[in-house]
């Protein structure tokens, strides 16, 4: 009999993970579970009867089981907070991680509970004004909550995702060049923060409307709490503006729901003039290091879109932003 073929990355049946999930966390016999989205990591949808959770199977060598644990003690404390975000299960051995011995080698498992509402590009700006509450609570129990995770500061965010950036493309592109001045502009500027004005904790690093679910337009649930790590809380508030102007061509919808979520977070806890002033600029030395994370993870899942027009999409998103926030760079 032949051996089989090595692979780096593969997709687990959901009728045996169904079966694996069901056994472990003492579920019914109607347990179903099927796939939901294959991306940076894979994701299935677990139903028991009335019961709806989502299933998280890290990609091999994505996230260390420390890394992982981290992850899920921040969300274990925000649930004991009373905070707005979707929770790990633990099964009945009281654990939470399931490994998994995938083709690939060793792959880490959670169980999450499933966020009520449902998940729109299209909220109004009362839904935005509850975002910003929500984020707000959120941001007041993680604030000097530390993690022994990666810390967003200027080397992880520019001069180490700029590398990498340069190696992907290998020919020395405008959009490359245009992100190497863009670094060593965010880094001066990180550099010169008063850090006594910024609040900073544990930070999500991807809040909007793809990773949150809006319930009848009374209540907000975070999710995906992947990238989480230490930073400026304010990373979060940038970015969440960021991804709002780039889902919105109509300027003045982008401007009354930007202000609503604005509102609606300083109803909570009040944004300094520090960390106003460094909003603009928060964004886009996030979206350097995401580029980066996509010229990484090509193997695994942005080889269907990442390439150079792709790079000009992303940096075209950047300027919209900059010119907008009347940001120039020499």
């Amino acid at each position: 009999m032949a051996e089989k073929f090595p692979t780096i990355n593969s997709t687990l049946s959901p009728k045996a993970l169904g079966q694996l999930i069901q056994q472990k966390y003492k579920l019914s016999d109607k347990t179903e579970c099927s796939i939901f989205r294959l991306a940076m990591n894979h994701l299935y949808i677990v139903q028991d009867g009335e019961q709806k959770y989502v299933f998280r199977v890290y990609t091999h060598n994505w996230r260390t089981k420390l890394e992982i644990e981290e992850e899920l003690k921040l969300l274990a404390y925000l649930k004991e907070n009373d905070r707005q975000a979707a929770y790990p299960i633990k099964d009945k051995l009281n654990e939470y991680i399931q490994e998994i011995e995938a083709p690939e080698g060793k792959r880490f498992g959670v169980l999450f509970s499933y966020a009520k509402g449902t998940k729109t590009a299209k909220f109004s700006p009362q839904a935005s004004f509850l975002i910003g509450q929500a984020l707000a609570k959120v941001h007041q129990s993680t604030e000097n909550f530390g993690l022994n995770r990666m810390s967003y500061n200027s080397e992880n965010l520019l001069t180490k995702p700029v590398l990498r950036i340069k190696k992907f493309f290998h020919k020395n592109i405008s959009e490359v060049e245009f992100l190497e001045k863009l670094s060593a502009f965010l880094t001066l500027k990180i550099q010169n923060i008063n850090k006594a004005e910024m609040r900073s904790g544990s930070v999500h690093l991807d809040v909007w409307f793809d990773n949150l679910h809006i319930d009848d337009e009374k209540e907000i649930t975070f999710f995906d709490f992947d990238f989480c790590g230490n930073g400026y809380l304010c990373f979060d508030i940038s970015y969440f503006l960021f991804q709002l102007l780039t889902t919105h061509l109509n300027e003045e919808e982008y401007q009354e729901k930007a202000e609503s979520f604005l509102k609606g977070y300083e109803t909570i806890t009040e944004i300094s003039t520090e960390e106003k002033e460094f909003l603009p600029f928060a964004c886009l030395a996030i979206m350097v290091y995401y580029i980066s994370v996509q010229c990484d993870r090509f193997d695994y899942w942005t080889n269907i879109f990442i390439n150079e027009d792709h790079l000009k999409r992303m940096v075209g998103n950047l300027k919209r932003w900059m010119i907008y926030n009347k940001i120039e760079i020499q």
